[in-house]
């Protein structure tokens, strides 16, 4: 989180130099306050791209799920509607439009059945429609609580520990019990066992993942929804279900289109998912659909009179720009689903391949492949000591390459992993330098070492 600084003398800039000197070169300007004066947008830009310089490489960053490349047509129309605010729907009624749009087809992506009757809205990423999500099942929990003469003082929200931070913040937020299945053995994520084992009657939902950011695997929505259902049977319980779908949901429909996790689950009530990762747009955009209106609660959504005109809104943040709901309409309309097939079946294939050229070096084993998101998470084998995959991440960065490394939650805290995401734009060629690098990282440097560096660890990853 950025912090004040005390300002000291590396607060101000030296003056530029001399090849700009055609320019209105100011003097020294400050870093960490507002100059007095203006300076000419030429300088201005300068500095800042100065500034931003030594960011890494988009292209090589494989630690990120968010996209890093957009087609020019997708960039300058994102451009040219930067400046529309989405929730003025009055005033800009054709971005709303385009936002009802995307709601339907996703609502027909995710086999909502009638699109009349599901619901749904924008937000500025997935984190906020989890959070919306969320919400809402609070509210129906408190509701069938008090309609039954009950306390709501205890509600409490069962995931798997591997889900992203957005939901630890939304128990923290509102008061919710979080309770997270540990990893055992081989079991990196949720199933319906645990699922049901840990719901009572305070328990407000279960969250599903598809597309776990620790290995890139699908938790078992189906089943956690049967067994759930086989809780409802046993002892009354009726626990609604949410996914997450922040990355699954533009996957699974084009390159497993069989596989039931959705709203033809009818314990499905809610799910969420990101436009801005395998939805192709860049950030910041998610969607929430729900089921029906019954789904959601009707004083979650409030009416608004803003600018001329009365809306209803559900969100946790207000004005931003209609940009990216735009560029997400042009992708549907662009590629339609034989091009997200394309697209997310070549970045499939991509960390396949790649996933196999890794188990193949020797010192490591596979967690995960790639065979539901493009993503896969690997391991050194035990009989690697001589160095961690930490030396590894970083011999990786020396190329360029973002490839993260991080311990695994309770109760698989002493396995660390590296973990690869492809993206559309990494492709078979930047595969293949990507394995020379890290051959070469392993042969001429890490083998030599006699122990691992004295360098402190991470001990967790929430991207």
């Amino acid at each position: 989180m950025p912090l004040h600084r005390q300002l000291d003398d590396t607060d101000v800039r030296p003056r530029l130099d001399p090849l700009l000197a055609t320019w209105e070169t100011p003097g020294a300007l400050p870093k960490l306050r507002i100059p007095e004066g203006a300076t000419s947008p030429e300088i201005a830009a300068r500095l800042v791209r100065s500034d931003l310089i030594l960011d890494g490489n988009a292209r090589l960053n494989l630690a990120t799920f968010v996209t890093t490349w957009m087609e020019p047509q997708a960039r300058t129309l994102m451009a040219e509607t930067a400046d529309k605010n989405m929730i003025d729907k009055d005033e800009y009624p054709q971005t709303a439009e385009l936002e009802m749009r995307c709601v339907n087809i996703l609502a027909d992506l995710w086999h909502a059945g009638s699109s009349a009757q599901a619901i749904g809205t924008s937000t500025t990423g997935s984190s906020e429609a989890a959070m919306l999500g969320g919400m809402a099942l609070l509210w129906r929990w408190r509701a069938r609580r008090r309609a039954a003469g009950k306390p709501t003082d205890k509600p409490n929200l069962v995931t798997g520990i591997n889900v992203q931070v957005c939901w630890e913040k939304f128990c923290r937020y509102w008061d919710v019990e979080p309770r997270l299945a540990p990893m055992e053995g081989d079991r990196r994520h949720l199933d319906g066992e645990q699922a049901a084992k840990l719901c009572d009657e305070n328990t407000i939902g279960v969250v599903a993942v598809l597309g776990s950011t620790f290995d890139g695997s699908y938790e078992p929505v189906k089943e956690i929804s049967a067994a759930l259902d086989g809780l409802q049977g046993e002892r009354g319980l009726d626990v609604p279900l949410h996914v997450d779908a922040a990355s699954g949901g533009f996957v699974a429909p084009f390159i497993q289109p069989d596989l039931e996790w959705d709203f033809r689950l009818p314990r499905v009530q809610s799910i969420n998912a990101s436009g801005h990762k395998y939805g192709l747009v860049y950030p910041g955009v998610g969607w929430a659909l729900w089921r029906d209106a019954d789904a959601l609660p009707e004083d979650l959504v409030f009416k608004v009179n803003y600018l001329g005109g009365n809306m209803p809104t559900f969100a946790l943040n207000f004005s931003r720009p209609g940009s990216q709901v735009v560029a997400q309409y042009y992708n549907f309309l662009r590629l339609g689903r034989d091009g997200y097939r394309a697209v997310h079946q070549g970045c499939q294939d991509v960390a396949r391949r790649l996933s196999a050229g890794i188990a193949e070096l020797g010192p490591f084993e596979l967690l995960t492949d790639g065979s539901d998101l493009p993503v896969f998470a690997f391991k050194l084998r035990d009989e690697v000591t001589n160095y961690t995959v930490f030396e590894v991440s970083r011999g990786l960065r020396e190329h360029g390459w973002q490839v993260p490394a991080y311990t695994l939650p309770a109760n698989l805290e002493d396995v660390a992993v590296l973990r690869i995401v492809v993206r559309n734009g990494f492709d078979h060629d930047m595969a293949d330098t990507l394995l020379t690098h890290l051959r070469r990282s392993i042969e001429d440097d890490l083998s030599n070492l006699a122990a691992p560096p004295p360098i402190s660890r991470p001990q967790g990853f929430h991207h």
